[in-house]
């Protein structure tokens, strides 16, 4: 009963679809039920108090034309009215009490004649009204009352007159008892009720049963795709039958196969791809290793040279760092790609190292026309590659100078108990929200007309988003046109732990009246 009282139904309404069905069927059922029990014991009660009624009305009509008939006739010379009229209503009476049919009341102007032990507010007062003011016969539903022990019980007035010559007519009641028709209607009740309860349990069954046929080939779709997002694009679901169902089993069976050969063409082409860019890279190092020594000698006798020559080698000193810069960034996707990258942990300062790349890179700043600053706590700590954070960093800053439009540049460092975050924050054209999610795209760029005053291979921020997250990290990139831009690493203090919160927010904290907080 614990684990009954602990199931939550509004839970258990979204989660189970053989619930939903049963549910809603049962809802549907219980309101059909109660209306066609209702109508079915609506007009059985009308059917029964109807014969009820009309059986009353004949025999009272046929005993009030006995008694008139019989008052009729009497000869006054020798009877007097009141006589005559006692000696009729407890005749009637005696009749009625043989097999309990009616009881009888004559009001007289001076008493009540009739059965004895028989209450006066049994006829209601209204029935004694329509008898006060018009002939004719009357009935309405009563409960009848005793004088004595007898038990109240419910019935049937039916009233009129008897006319006696030369007075006023005199009132004439006739109750019957209505227990046999009352034991039938509940009969009938109860009757109604138990097939109800029946037809429910019955239906509840049935509709739980069907549920279950149905949704069993739904469950078994559902279980198939799941093993195909795991990865176990070998299971196929079993077709029985070639109803609907069957075909879902036959499209489920297709589909994954169509994904089993896409994903292995995908992942082919991934491996001829991170092969080919592994080769390529490797294979490049001889020759721009050779390329490196002539240029160097080139560059080095540069001053012997005419201005068209010299101007050239200095170019071409300048394009094969930016190529030696690429191929050992492709070396380092192809490490990546490959799984083969790893870290080197140790505890580093990560303020301490902020402040070096601040410095390193300040007269690149300056010389772009931007002050940078550094916004950093003490106690930042973290268990962490400091080779691969300090590229990161040298990435995001290199990234705000080339997009930092002159404008202010600023460094955050802020750690809590579990993570330690560094934010890059500028103020330059900023980018899209469609924008921020393709900045660590591979080669991607906002502004591919844009020349680039500082340099770099289209490489460095998706080297930096693996390099957070071969740290269990966050790498989140905002920002809006006009707006600026804030790039934030956030990584745990501790190696290995799953990070739940960033002690920096990943909106810049200037905007929040803005656009709101959001971590």
């Amino acid at each position: 009963m614990e684990g009954l009282s602990r199931i939550d139904p509004f839970r258990l309404w979204q989660r189970s679809l053989p619930f939903r069905v049963v549910l809603t069927t049962l809802s549907a059922a219980i309101v059909i039920l109660v209306a066609t029990g209702w109508f079915l014991m609506d007009q059985s009660s009308r059917g029964i108090i109807a014969g009820k009624t009309q059986a009353s009305v004949a025999e009272a009509s046929a005993v009030v034309a006995n008694m008139q008939a019989t008052l009729s006739a009497t000869d006054l010379r020798t009877t007097s009215v009141s006589e005559q009229i006692s000696r009729l209503a407890r005749e009637a009476a005696s009749r009625g009490q043989v097999g309990n049919q009616y009881f009888v009341v004559v009001e007289t102007p001076i008493s009540q004649i009739g059965t004895a032990g028989l209450a006066a507010e049994s006829i209601p007062d209204n029935i004694r009204a329509l008898v006060g003011k018009d002939d004719g016969l009357w009935s309405t539903p009563t409960m009848i009352r005793f004088t004595d022990q007898r038990a109240d019980e419910p019935g049937l007035v039916v009233a009129t007159t008897l006319d006696a010559p030369g007075q006023a007519p005199y009132p004439v009641f006739f109750l019957f008892s209505t227990n046999q028709e009352q034991e039938t209607l509940a009969v009938v009740q109860q009757a109604t009720l138990a097939t109800g309860v029946f037809l429910l349990a019955g239906l509840t069954a049935t509709v739980y049963l069907i549920a279950l046929q149905v949704l069993r080939p739904v469950r078994a779709a559902r279980l198939a795709a799941e093993n195909l997002a795991a990865g176990h694009l070998e299971d196929r679901m079993a077709v029985v039958g070639t109803e609907d169902l069957s075909g879902l089993a036959r499209s489920m069976n297709h589909m994954a196969e169509e994904l089993d050969k896409k994903i292995t063409q995908l992942q082919n082409l991934s491996l001829v791809q991170q092969r080919f860019v592994s080769d390529v890279s490797h294979e490049l190092r001889t020759p721009l290793t050779t390329i490196r020594m002539a240029a160097e000698v080139l560059h080095a006798h540069r001053s012997s040279f005419d201005a068209a020559s010299s101007r050239s080698s200095e170019l071409l000193s300048a394009e094969l760092d930016r190529f030696e810069d690429l191929l050992t960034e492709l070396l380092e996707i192809s490490r990546f790609d490959a799984g083969a990258a790893e870290l080197s942990i140790d505890d580093v300062d990560l303020t301490a190292l902020a402040r070096d790349e601040v410095s390193a890179l300040q007269r690149l700043a300056e010389d772009a026309g931007i002050v940078m600053t550094l916004d950093a706590t003490d106690d930042c700590v973290a268990e962490v590659d400091v080779r691969r954070i300090r590229r990161i960093l040298r990435n995001l800053i290199t990234n705000a100078i080339e997009h930092g439009e002159r404008r202010p540049i600023t460094v955050y460092v802020r750690g809590d108990d579990e993570a330690v975050a560094i934010a890059v924050r500028d103020h330059g054209v900023g980018m899209t929200a469609a924008e921020s999610g393709l900045v660590f795209d591979r080669f991607w760029r906002a502004d591919p007309s844009r020349g680039r005053r500082v340099g770099g291979t289209g490489l460095g921020l998706s080297i930096s988003l693996e390099d957070a997250r071969l740290h269990g990290g966050w790498l989140n990139a905002w920002g809006r046109p006009g707006l600026g831009a804030q790039f934030r690493l956030t990584v745990p203090r501790r190696a290995g732990e799953q990070l739940r919160g960033s002690p920096w927010p990943v909106i810049p904290p200037d905007l929040k009246e803005f656009i709101g907080v959001r971590r």
